[in-house]
């Protein structure tokens, strides 16, 4: 997690420094703040730090992993690393309800927002609870 978080850090600081030089750039060129850009920049930057801010957090309660470590081997990798679906129709239901969601707030009709993310939580739900509706079976079974 050492790596995420350095990561996450250095994308944090770019974002902060860029909407801080992007908020007087526009203020310098054109008189006046140019909220759209300088929020979204600011709203980036809290979200990479969140999210850096989570791995920090975690790396120091874990111990730490061959991709952390500068004396690890290829073969301290291995081993089962989860399970992966090997088909799944949902992530396409997933997009089509996002894509309703999304021309509903394009066009600001609520009935078409509604349906979509109705559609969106019912296809998150059934993406996440696929194997656990005892209908599907793995390879294993």
């Amino acid at each position: 997690m050492k790596t995420e978080w350095k990561l996450f850090s250095v994308v944090s600081l770019f974002l902060a420094i860029a909407a801080v030089v992007y908020g007087l750039w526009t203020t310098a060129v054109d008189g006046r703040l140019e909220w759209i850009g300088t929020v979204a920049l600011s709203l980036s930057f809290l979200l990479t730090a969140m999210c850096g801010g989570f791995f920090w957090f975690v790396s120091r309660r874990i111990d730490p992993r061959p991709e952390d470590r500068a004396d690890a081997e290829i073969s301290d990798g291995a081993g089962e690393l989860g399970f992966f679906s090997p088909g799944s129709y949902w992530p396409f239901g997933l997009a089509v309800a996002a894509t309703v969601a999304g021309l509903g707030l394009v066009f600001w009709q609520w009935w078409l927002i509604a349906t979509g993310m109705i559609a969106v939580i019912f296809g998150a739900c059934g993406l996440l609870f696929e194997y656990y509706s005892g209908t599907r079976r793995t390879a294993e079974h």
